[in-house]
C-alpha cells in the first residue's frame, strides 16, 4: 500500500483544486447573469438623484451601474476626447471616433464627468462640428451611471498633448481639468439620446454594454478535468493492484 500514498495524496489535492475552480466559475456565472439582466432592465427604470459625495467612499457600482440618474447644474467649457470604436451605433454615425467628455458642475458644487456622445474621428475638434458646444445655462440632465473600465496590457497611454484619452477614468480626467479629487464623482454619466444637439453631434444615447459569459464552459472544463483525474487514478490503482497480484508471493 505504500506505493499508493503519494499518488492518493496528490489526487485528493488536485481534485480539491479542480472542484474549487469549477465552483468558483459557477459563482461567477451567477454574478455575470445578474449583470446582464441589469444591463437590460436598469436603463428603463425611472431616474433617481445622482449619488453625491456622501456615497463615494466605497461606491457601490454593482448597485448603480447603468442606472438612470438626474442632476441639476451647468456644463463646463472644457471637453476631453476618449477614443472608441462604435461598432453597433443606435444613431446614424459609427466606426472609429471619440466620446466627448465634459465636466458638469452640480448646484451642490461637486462635479461629474458626462459623456455627451460619439463623434467620428474627422469631427474630433469642435470647429469640425458647428453647434455641438455644450449648453452654458443651468439645466436638468439625465444619464446612465458608468464605472471606469480597467486598463489591460493593450491599453495605450493617454496622449494629453493631443487631448486623446484611451481610458475613460473620470477621476483622472477631472484631475487633468483641475477639479479637486474630493469634488469629482467616481463614476461618469452617459447622456440619453434626447440630449443630442440639433446638429447631430455629439451623438448621445450610445451606451455600449458588452459582456462575455463563458463561465459555464469554464466550469464544465474544470469539472471534466476532475472526472478525468478520478478516472486516471482508478485506472492507475487497478493496474498496480493487478500487477501486485500477478507477482504475488512465490515459493
Amino acid at each position: 500500500m505504500r506505493y499508493f500514498v503519494i499518488p492518493t495524496l496528490f489526487t485528493i489535492s488536485a481534485l480539491a483544486v479542480l472542484v474549487s475552480l469549477g465552483n468558483w466559475q459557477l459563482q461567477r456565472l451567477e454574478w455575470k447573469t445578474e449583470l446582464i439582466a441589469n444591463a437590460r432592465e436598469r436603463p428603463q427604470l425611472a431616474p433617481v438623484p445622482a449619488p453625491g459625495p456622501e456615497t463615494w467612499s466605497g461606491f457601490d457600482f454593482d448597485r448603480y451601474d447603468l442606472r438612470p440618474v438626474s442632476l441639476t447644474g451647468r456644463f463646463g467649457t472644457d471637453e476631453v476626447h476618449v477614443y472608441t470604436v462604435l461598432t453597433k451605433p443606435k444613431g446614424p454615425r459609427g466606426g472609429q471616433g471619440f466620446w466627448i467628455m465634459a465636466p458638469f458642475v452640480t448646484t451642490d458644487g461637486w462635479t461629474v464627468m458626462v459623456n455627451r456622445g460619439f463623434v467620428p474621428g474627422a469631427n474630433k475638434q469642435s470647429e469640425a462640428r458647428p453647434g455641438s458646444a455644450a449648453p452654458t445655462d443651468e439645466r436638468d440632465i439625465v444619464g446612465l451611471v458608468r464605472r471606469a473600465p480597467k486598463p489591460n496590457s493593450f491599453t495605450p497611454d493617454n496622449n494629453i498633448e493631443s487631448n486623446e484619452w484611451y481610458l475613460r477614468d473620470p477621476v483622472a480626467i477631472g484631475r487633468h481639468l483641475g477639479v479637486k479629487p474630493a469634488e469629482i464623482a467616481p463614476y461618469s454619466l452617459d447622456l440619453r439620446a434626447d440630449m443630442t444637439p440639433p446638429g447631430g453631434l455629439p451623438q448621445a444615447g450610445e451606451t455600449v454594454v458588452t459582456f462575455t459569459n463563458s463561465h459555464m464552459q469554464y466550469a464544465v472544463t474544470w469539472y471534466g478535468l476532475a472526472l478525468t483525474l478520478i478516472g486516471v487514478y482508478i485506472a492507475f490503482t487497478w493496474s498496480r493492484l493487478r500487477a501486485g497480484k500477478a507477482s504475488g508471493p512465490r515459493d
